[in-house]
């Protein structure tokens, strides 16, 4: 399994000088196969969706895309996706299921007045569905969805798996809404550790600083130490910090992932165009 890193912020794309290392795109995470030329599964659907097209080059997407939720920084990019307008363009789009029609809800933030069209105008070649929990095979993916904790809609964490190898994909996760836990940090709860159990990677929410995090947690994110304990408990060989604060800047991404290392698993900060090979 690759994985193409294409937007790893969150909240809202952060450009700028001091962000050119990492990136300032918003949650976007592509998945091939060994054999895949071209990614046929995305996790979000965030400003990276665009930096995808570009990888693309020219070629039309036909796949699913995955969305963990439905806030603007998961779903921004789904207009402003070329490879999606192709001609030979097949877009799924899955999210998770809230006992409404999948596109009348995409809708409610993304149609006029709030934007000029609706997700259907998108093209022929785009549909719009459900997911439910549980395990489903997607594009040759074994994939489980569970509920994690995270303000303002029901939101999935993913784990992935192409019977060699596994991630866990828990972009906004908001623990301390079930209690302290045993750092503070919110507690190891059943489904996160269902998603992370053994995992080769763990790509995880880690938009606060455990500074930061007592007058933060209320927006429903985790702090950077919480995947690395959720890591050791459940197994997982490594860790991927994701959806960085916007204003975090690559100097202050180096400094936490410098105050990291050597801990009980390998741990880096994702960054915008890199390969990942499992």
């Amino acid at each position: 399994m690759r994985l193409l890193v294409c937007g790893v912020r969150g909240s809202t794309p952060a450009p700028g000088p001091e962000f050119v290392r990492y990136g300032g795109n918003t949650s976007c995470v592509a998945v091939l196969a060994d054999d895949d030329e071209l990614p046929r599964l995305v996790l979000d659907a965030g400003t990276g969706l665009g930096r995808l097209s570009k990888e693309l080059g020219g070629e039309a997407f036909v796949g699913t895309i995955l969305l963990g939720h439905l806030h603007w920084d998961h779903t921004h990019g789904l207009p402003f996706f070329p490879a999606g307008y192709h001609p030979d363009a097949k877009v799924q789009v899955l999210l998770p299921e809230q006992g409404e029609d999948a596109e009348e809800l995409l809708g409610r933030a993304f149609s006029p007045p709030h934007f000029p069209i609706w997700p259907r105008q998108l093209g022929v070649g785009w549909r719009f569905d459900s997911l439910k929990e549980g395990e489903h095979d997607i594009e040759g993916f074994d994939v489980l969805a569970r509920e994690i904790p995270h303000k303002g809609g029901r939101t999935f964490g993913y784990r992935v798996s192409d019977g060699a190898s596994s991630i866990a994909y828990l972009s906004d996760h908001g623990p301390v809404a079930y209690g302290a836990g045993p750092d503070g940090f919110g507690p190891y709860h059943e489904a996160a550790m269902a998603l992370a159990s053994g995992v080769d990677l763990l790509i995880h929410d880690a938009q606060h600083t455990a500074a930061e995090f007592p007058s933060r947690s209320f927006m429903g994110h985790s702090a950077v130490d919480y995947p690395v304990g959720l890591a050791k408990e459940a197994g997982a060989r490594s860790v991927l910090l994701f959806h960085h604060d916007p204003p975090r800047t690559d100097d202050e991404l180096d400094a936490i992932v410098e105050s990291l290392a050597g801990g009980p698993v390998p741990v880096t900060a994702a960054a915008e165009g890199v390969v990942i090979t499992l």
